[in-house]
């Protein structure tokens, strides 16, 4: 068996000491969705959350970390970050503002510390799925070590219907 290649995120969560699991998986670079991470895992879709980078017109950039088949409600984003509206940062700049490509964004180890945001569903679980920096590995986590590591916030990020 073909050994894992430790990514940053996995020596951030080695130094502070927090357990996790490295899940490899098969990339589609024609479907990135958490939807399609969750099949190739065979993981409950609400396991397995997706990370967002928003820009916020009074506070910057920060990040919402949500399950995968779920979209951010901007204005309830933009209220729990203290912002009077927020979008999502242009693909473009994903790169440059975290250190991250799309389909590998992670919570954990960006260029900068942002605010961070994640859904309450979180607590849930006894894990969950992030991506742990990098295309086709996945990072199997307790939701509390992430809210720790992160010092995020937890907060709806959508309206259940």
């Amino acid at each position: 068996m073909k050994k894992i290649q430790k990514t940053n995120v996995a020596r951030l969560l080695d130094k502070a000491g927090i357990a996790y699991e490295l899940i490899p998986y098969h990339v589609d670079d024609s479907d990135l969705s958490a939807t399609h991470v969750a099949e190739v895992l065979g993981e409950d879709i609400e396991r397995v959350f997706k990370t967002l980078v928003l820009h916020g017109d009074r506070t910057g950039y920060f990040v919402c970390v949500l399950p995968g088949e779920h979209e951010v409600d901007l204005k309830i984003a933009a209220r729990v970050s203290g912002n009077k509206k927020c979008d999502l940062i242009p693909m473009k700049d994903l790169l440059s503002v975290t250190g991250y490509i799309r389909g590998g964004c992670s919570p954990i180890g960006m260029k900068r510390p942002f605010p961070t945001y994640i859904h309450e569903t979180a607590l849930r679980f006894d894990y969950i799925y992030i991506s742990a920096g990098q295309r086709g590995l996945q990072l199997k986590l307790n939701p509390s070590d992430l809210i720790l590591e992160v010092g995020a916030t937890l907060c709806a990020l959508f309206d259940i219907k």
